[in-house]
């Protein structure tokens, strides 16, 4: 629960502040009174503060010209920001996450940090905005109702180093000038309608670190000077129509990659081998694409899913980064930490051939390992219980052929399977996790396959209910009373025979036994005796 900044609505403090610096403190609903007669506030930070009101346009007015920093972020504020506020000192302004409406606004010259994300802005970027704002070095609009073409003006912006536009409805082309942006560090353009060739330009900034561009309507090849940016650590260009083959040089030049995807678009050819040359990889995604040949076996040189998670990199403050990852049956959505924890390989619905490599199964960090849609064939590698982190594995859609191996019943965290339309043949291996897996689909298509969840193995005893084996238990628990009570029977009478017997028979002994009992009581009678007469004597 957040802190209450518990004063009266009304209350008018008779002082005026220069800083208020409030998080995760509940100031809202409402705009209070005592904050609108702060007038020469400098520095201004109410975030996740649970105001859900417009902002005065009268306090916000006379702010305007003197406040340096404004951070209104994570409320639910609403309304339009006026188009004549020019905010001539602010250099950092974060207004995301709220419901502000209406075109963009016009900000200071000053401004180098403009986060606006989450919001319900709408129309074009305005064709000056680059001159408005020259000294910009991080932009984060994403996720907004944003139109219109990229204006070319924003290749002003010489010290930008973030540009998210995420999420919006751009459309047109990227602009092939963007090669001034030296310093850049992160562009995402992600899900939008762009199209047209990724610029050539695209590697002239070697400071690139981030590149998403996917979920849009690029064409064309990847671009080979892209090959100069040689920080890069993420490329997502999936969701396009890019055509052409894999790059070799990705493995070549980019030694710090840790996330390649690709997913969805029209490559051919084969997963080039210079893609084991990545140590930091984690999330390789290459699916529904157009590849063929065989899976490398050198994917076991992907160092980071051997044993440990990626290196931690810095990121810019108003940056979300995001990428989506198949897995568990349904596509996830990772943020920026949680990304580091996701290790993935994704080689669906392309047309590969040959066998899994068994060099795969000493992946043992990974978490997700989608083959399904191709034409593998073979047995599923005998060490695939190697793979203890995995949640999520899909081979279905293939000529995989022979028994599950039994090390499959080791994959104690699976939580999505499926093995579906292949010749897979004997009996389902059981035990652990896969006692939780009794959705018969995720073995369908496979005739040969028997046991738990699907139909009995032959020679497998029928249970009982009213079974015959309730009847045969019956009789085996008959039998044994019956050899029970004969050997009662049989010792009784060897016993009681083997003495009785004897002294019937024979007469001697008969009398020695008797005369036995007689000494004795004789001798009994006597130690009683002699014990009384002491105490009374």
């Amino acid at each position: 629960m957040p802190l209450i900044f518990n004063v009266s609505y009304e209350w008018i403090p008779p002082f005026q502040l220069h800083s208020i610096y409030i998080i995760n403190c509940s100031v809202g609903p409402a705009f209070p009174v005592w904050l609108q007669s702060q007038t020469e506030l400098l520095y201004v930070t109410l975030r996740s503060t649970r105001i859900s009101d417009s902002i005065p346009e009268e306090w916000l007015f006379n702010l305007s010209s003197k406040v340096e920093r404004l951070d209104l972020s994570r409320n639910q504020i609403r309304g339009k920001l006026q188009s004549q506020l020019k905010f001539p000192n602010l250099y950092y302004m974060d207004l995301s996450r709220n419901q502000f409406e209406g075109p963009l606004p016009h900000f200071s010259s000053c401004a180098t940090f403009l986060y606006l994300q989450k919001n319900s802005f709408s129309g074009p970027i305005p064709s000056n905005f680059g001159q408005l704002m020259p000294k910009l070095r991080e932009m984060n609009l994403a996720e907004n109702h944003l139109n219109g073409t990229i204006p070319s003006s924003l290749c002003d912006m010489q010290n930008l180093t973030t540009l998210s536009l995420r999420s919006n409805q751009f459309y047109g082309e990227f602009p092939e000038a963007w090669s001034v942006w030296h310093d850049i560090w992160v562009v995402d353009v992600a899900d939008n309608n762009l199209s047209g060739n990724i610029p050539s330009s695209m590697g002239v900034p070697s400071s690139l670190v981030i590149l998403k561009m996917n979920n849009n309507n690029f064409d064309g090849e990847i671009p080979i000077e892209l090959k100069n940016a040689t920080y890069l650590r993420s490329i997502d260009l999936g969701g396009n129509k890019l055509t052409g083959g894999v790059p070799s040089w990705i493995g070549s030049n980019f030694s710090v990659l840790s996330t390649l995807r690709l997913h969805s678009n029209f490559l051919s050819g084969h997963i080039p081998r210079h893609l084991c040359n990545l140590p930091y990889l984690h999330i390789l995604d290459l699916g529904l694409n157009n590849l063929s040949g065989a899976i490398p076996k050198c994917l076991k040189n992907l160092t980071t899913l051997t044993f440990s998670p990626s290196d931690t990199y810095t990121l810019p403050e108003g940056l979300e980064v995001q990428t989506t990852v198949t897995a568990k049956g349904s596509e996830l959505v990772y943020y920026k930490i949680a990304l580091r924890w996701v290790y993935s390989i994704d080689l669906s619905s392309n047309n590969l051939e040959g066998e899994i490599p068994e060099e795969m199964t000493s992946l043992i960090a990974l978490g997700t390992l989608n083959l399904s849609g191709n034409q593998l064939r073979g047995n599923t590698p005998s060490t695939i219980g190697n793979l203890r982190w995995l949640e999520t594995l899909d081979l279905s859609h293939n000529r995989l052929s022979g028994q599950i191996p039994q090390s499959y019943s080791s994959l104690s965290l699976l939580a999505h399977v499926n093995l579906s339309f292949n010749n897979l043949a004997g009996r389902i291996p059981s035990g652990n996790q896969l006692q939780t897996l009794e959705d018969p689909s995720i073995y369908e298509g496979n005739p040969l396959l028997c046991g738990v969840p699907l139909t009995k193995c032959p020679g497998d005893e029928t249970p009982p209910f009213p079974s015959s084996d309730a009847g045969n238990n019956k009789d085996e628990d008959d039998n044994i009373k019956f050899w029970l009570y004969v050997s009662i029977t049989l010792g009784f009478i060897t016993g009681f025979w083997g003495v009785c017997g004897t002294l019937i028979v024979k007469k001697s002994w008969r009398y020695a036994y008797f005369r036995f009992f007689d000494d004795m009581k004789d001798k009994v009678a006597l130690a009683i005796a002699l014990k009384v007469a002491k105490k009374i004597y």
